[in-house]
């Protein structure tokens, strides 16, 4: 009797054990790698790698950009073409008076700024140094997924590599207070330390976005713009020096502040023609050309709906009335150069 109850027993035992887990027992130990054998950064990196260069970058002391940003800058460029060009962001080479690019290798060689795109946020710099060159593979960010695992990869001031295993949080429209609005940004988590100009990565290497900025609070978020508003306007940026296929959006340099649903007056631009216009910090912008705006991008969308040169027509409450502030606009592109 107790040898058939132990027998019972035996056999309950095996069939309480889930097939899938009898089925997936090895069979032999698998190999596995010793650490000093694996690679030291991700395969999304080493994919990248060799088309990054660091940026430093000398601007011109009395030229509009470096009020703001100071004259000594630093980036990250990716080369997207064999020849040696480069997209960044474009607050790092504007009024660029010297660019000195440097790899990952420690080689070192100018580079020049091709064109800009002020609305999206992006540049092309030419390396001038002999080529082909390494070239990361760009590819639209359409089908990413939030969720989707990526990476942000760049270059510090120290010229070491930096990288991040990040996640894509979200995917919205941003708006920031220097006229400057994407109706698609990526937004990356978390942060890396290193972010103007990085790679913005999908899982296989490929670059999705370039970041061009940090925000929120700690551990923040990386901002990346989408790699196909580049793929776009890049052959008319490498050919004309700016994106001539697209009418010039009236530009104020009003800076505004989106706050508890309202967007107010919260200063100027040193060279744009709202400065001198009569608009003061605190105004409440309520209406352009007639228009109603509540809110930074409702202004943003009314005042593009027209084009560089024409007079824009800004109704603002003050105290207790609303007026109207009548700006000629300007093609804020003619006030930047490339670099000869």
């Amino acid at each position: 009797m107790k040898t058939r109850i132990a027998a019972l027993a035996g056999l309950a035992a095996v069939l309480l054990v889930p097939v899938s887990l009898v089925l997936a027992r090895p069979t032999a130990r698998e190999p596995r790698p010793h650490p000093k054998d694996m690679p030291a950064v991700p395969s999304y990196v080493e994919r990248v790698q060799p088309a990054l260069v660091g940026l430093h970058v000398r601007a011109a002391e009395n030229r509009p950009s470096s009020a703001r940003l100071g004259t000594r800058r630093f980036g990250t460029g990716v080369v997207f073409d064999p020849r040696g060009y480069v997209v960044t962001v474009s607050y790092v080479v504007l009024d660029a008076l010297s660019i000195e690019a440097r790899t990952l290798d420690g080689r070192t060689m100018p580079a020049r700024l091709v064109g800009f795109d002020l609305d999206t946020g992006l540049a092309v710099v030419r390396l001038e140094g002999a080529g082909p060159w390494a070239a990361a593979e760009l590819r639209p960010s359409a089908d990413l997924q939030v969720g989707a695992v990526t990476g942000t990869v760049g270059v510090d001031e120290d010229g070491d590599l930096v990288h991040a295993t990040t996640t894509l949080t979200s995917v919205r429209r941003f708006s920031a207070f220097w006229e400057y609005m994407l109706d698609r940004a990526l937004m990356l988590a978390p942060s890396m330390s290193s972010w103007g100009g990085s790679a913005a990565l999908d899982e296989r290497g490929r670059v999705v976005g370039i970041v061009s900025l940090r925000l929120g609070e700690a551990s923040h978020v990386n901002l990346a713009t989408p790699t196909e508003k580049f793929l776009a306007v890049k052959d008319e940026l490498i050919s004309a020096g700016r994106v001539v296929s697209r009418r010039p959006r009236p530009w104020l340099g009003l800076y505004t502040a989106a706050e508890d649903g309202r967007v107010l007056v919260d200063g100027f631009n040193e060279s744009g023609p709202a400065r001198t216009a009569g608009f003061r910090r605190g105004d409440q912008i309520v209406g352009v050309n007639g228009v109603g705006v509540a809110t930074q991008e409702e202004f943003y969308e009314a005042l593009w709906r027209r084009q560089a040169g024409e007079t824009i027509e800004v109704q603002v409450r003050r105290a207790d009335s609303v007026r109207v502030i009548s700006v000629r606009s300007i093609d804020r592109h003619r006030l930047f150069h490339p670099s000869p």
